[in-house]
Order: C-alpha cells, then structure tokens, then sequence
C-alpha cells in the first residue's frame, strides 16, 4: 500500500512500505492516506492547522492633504508611542518637543535718502543776478534779510570811544574803527547783566549785622544797574521792619508801603494795580517803600513780606530785598527762604569787617551755607576809617568765603545820602555798580530744580 505524506513546503510524497518505516514522522504532519482519492487526501489531514506568518514592519505615508498643514518643528518620535494591551482599544501618548512661536518680524523698508539738491537749490544767492528766477523751486529759507531788505546807505552803528568817536565824525561816517576798548569791555559786563533764565522772578537780600555800612546804598545802585542794562521789570523792597530809607533814594511817585500793599492784596489783579503802588527812577528801577508813620503799633512781619514776595514774584524777574537793621528779626527768614543769591555788605573799618564775616558764621551755623558760598561781598569805601584799613586783607579774608567781592568807591552823591541819579554817578562808580550786578547775576541759577 502507498502512503503518501505531506512536506512542510505542501508538496505530497508518495512512499511504499519500507520506505514509510525507514522516514521519522514530523509532528506537522501526521496524515496516511489509504487510497489515490481526493477524499483519502482530505480525511488524512489533521482537524487543526497553524501556520506562523512573520509580515513586514507596515509603513505610514502621510496624504498630501496632511501633510500640508503638518508642523515640520513638532514630529512625533516613534519610540514615544505606546499602544495600549488591551484589543478593543488603542492608546497613544505623543510627546512633543517644546515649541517657541515667533511673531512675524515686520518688514522693514529701505530708508530712501534724497539726493543734495543742485547747484540751482543752494540757500545762497552768490554769483546770481538780482530778480534772476532760479531753475528749480525755492525754499522759504532763501527769502533772507541780506536778500530782500534794501542795503543802499546801510551803515554800522557809531562808534563808543574818543578816537574812534572821532574818526568817525571826522571822515563823514565812512571810517568806523569800532567800540573802544573800555566800551566793549563795558558791553561785555552789560551782557551777563543780561542773562537771561527761566520760571519766576529771582530774589536777592541785601543784609549785614551793623547798621550805617550802606545796605541801602548798595541795594540803590545795584538795582539801577540791573534795570538799565536788562529789558525785563526789576524792583527792590524795603523790608526793613521798622523804617528804611529805600524810597527816599529816588524821586517818589507815590505815598504807598509796603503796609498799603498788604492791605490791598486782596484787590490787586494785575501789574497796572500794583504799578500805583511803587516809584519808578529813570533807569525804569522801581522801589516799594517800607512804613514810615511812627504810630504804628505793628511792625513789617515774616508773613506781610510773603504777602509783598508773593505779589512782586507775579510781575517782577528780579526782587531785590533791602533788609534793614540786623538779621534776627522775622523778615530775615523769610526773606532767606526764597533768596537765590546774597550780598553781604561791608565797610572799610575794623568792626564793620568782623560783624560782616560774623554774619556769614550765623547764615552758615543755621543752615543757610550754600547762600554763603554762593554770596558777593560789596565792601564800601566810603565808610569812616577806610583810609587807615588795609583794604587787601579785609578781601583776602572775605575771598576765602564767599564767591567774590567788589569795592564800592566814594562818590560825592552817594555820601550825600540823598536822591540818586545814576547818571551823574562817577564813571568808576557805575563800573563798580555793572560789576556787583553781573556778579550777582552769575550766581543766579537759569533753571530750579524745584
């Protein structure tokens, strides 16, 4: 009989009897067929068969449409995916790399610089004749004064100064050699007397410990030359609180005080009000007297000078303050509270010298330092005893504290103690007046910090 077995390929062997005991049986298959027919074949087939089949590892290729929106920066690592154990249900956990999202940077366009204009566009009408049209365009900057104001009989101003005075006048006004060596220096100090700064007026004290020394002399002249070198208002207090004598150095125009400006505060609502109050001398200084009636039971106070500063600082650059006698009565601190700059009067004797340094010792022992080294030391020489004062060392004394100091010379009108006029002063002294003003107007500061 034949026997006929499978191969594991699935071919069918056919083997005799000694062939079939001689061959070991696999355990894949185990199926004798007795006969040639189909139905022999089927039967000797086992009832169950398994067949192991290891297919490749399957591949993902994204569609065009994904891959289109698909995030380049944020792939996901296969080695981060983890499918669940259980059949009905697939879990995957993504772990994506963090992810920074940059605005989109503007674009910025090429800045386009204009080419120089032409020679024909220059802001220059050299070498072009007059009422020629230029080719291009003009701008409003060549409509100059040089080109459009009429220069036929155009001349410089005259000359200061005797030659050159003369020169001029004697070559018919076609030889102008200039200002004069003294009168340019002059402009030059005329100058920072004019400095100009910004926000509200200024206030500068006129003081010392001793009366006598010329407080009110110094305050006079300084003010009309501060008012007939500057354009703006200047005026000058007396604040002394019993009675100073301010108001009696020029010509008054009026009976009012500082008492009558107190009382009217209330009603004063602009500088024509408050003009009526005060005199006014030729080099446009106006004074604002203290109180001169003796009846009065209540002196010139702290708060009645805060009511006058505050009224002056609304129509005034400039606020010069003669403070009298002294420097321990009430007016004194509020007149240092709003001081910028002060100026310490001396004389030309020994205890004049010594109570003016003893004043800076007592603005410095309370607080008042900075004034001190801000402050100018007038020292008049027309005190008694000037002539027997080594003046030299009174100034080495004063240049180690203060910022510095300016002799103040006898004059004929000054020692009258009686009206001044600024124009018959002596020249010597209306420098020295220019120079303790530009002085003074140095150490005023432009802007406050507060």
């Amino acid at each position: 009989m034949a026997i006929r077995r499978i191969r594991e390929d699935g071919s069918i062997q056919v083997l005799d009897d000694e062939t079939a005991d001689s061959t070991p049986e696999t355990g894949e298959f185990h199926s004798e067929l007795a006969d040639d027919s189909g139905a022999d074949l089927a039967a000797a087939l086992p009832e169950s068969l398994t067949v192991n089949v290891e297919l490749p590892a399957p591949v993902h290729s994204a569609p065009e449409d994904e891959v289109a929106v698909a995030i380049d920066e944020n792939t996901i690592n296969p080695g981060e995916v983890v499918l669940s154990a259980d059949p009905t249900t697939t879990t995957i956990s993504v772990v994506a790399e963090d992810v920074t999202i940059h605005p989109e940077e503007p674009v910025v366009e090429p800045k386009v610089i204009p080419e120089l204009p032409t020679a024909d566009r220059q802001f220059s009408r050299r070498d072009r004749l007059r009422g020629q049209t230029s080719n291009a365009p003009e701008t409003a900057a060549m409509l100059t004064a040089d080109r459009l104001l009429e220069t036929k009989g155009k001349r410089r101003h005259a000359p200061e100064g005797g030659w050159p005075a003369f020169v001029y006048a004697a070559s018919l006004h076609t030889i102008n050699l200039g200002d004069s060596q003294k009168v340019r220096e002059r402009k030059a100090v005329e100058a920072r007397i004019d400095r100009q700064w910004e926000g509200s007026a200024r206030f500068v004290p006129v003081l010392t410990r001793k009366g006598g020394v010329g407080k009110t002399t110094i305050t006079t002249i300084m003010g009309m030359a501060f008012a007939d070198a500057r354009e703006d208002r200047i005026v000058a207090i007396d604040a002394n609180p019993d009675r100073g004598t301010l108001a009696e150095r020029i010509n008054k125009q009026t009976r009012a005080t500082v008492r009558d400006v107190v009382t009217r505060a209330p009603s004063i609502n602009g500088f024509t009000d408050f003009s009526t109050l005060v005199s006014r001398d030729e080099t446009r200084l106006d004074v604002l007297a203290s109180d001169t009636d003796p009846l009065l039971s209540e002196a010139f106070d702290e708060n009645d000078y805060n009511v006058v500063a505050d009224l002056t600082e609304r129509y005034y650059s400039l606020v010069l303050t003669d403070c009298g006698t002294g420097i321990v009565h009430s007016v004194m601190r509020a007149t240092l509270q709003r001081a910028d700059s002060i100026v310490i009067v001396s004389g030309g004797s020994v205890d004049e010298a010594r109570l003016a340094s003893e004043t800076l010792t007592w603005l410095e022992a309370n607080g008042y330092g900075d004034l001190v080294r801000n402050a100018v030391v007038a020292l008049n020489t027309a005190t008694q005893g000037t002539n027997l004062i080594k003046l030299e060392e009174i100034e080495a004394h004063f240049r180690s504290r203060v910022r510095e100091i300016v002799r103040i010379p006898y004059d004929p009108q000054l020692a009258a103690g009686s009206v001044v006029n600024y124009r018959e002063l002596r020249p010597i002294t209306r420098n020295a007046a220019r120079e303790l003003a530009a002085l003074v107007a140095d150490g005023l500061p432009v802007r406050r910090n507060s």
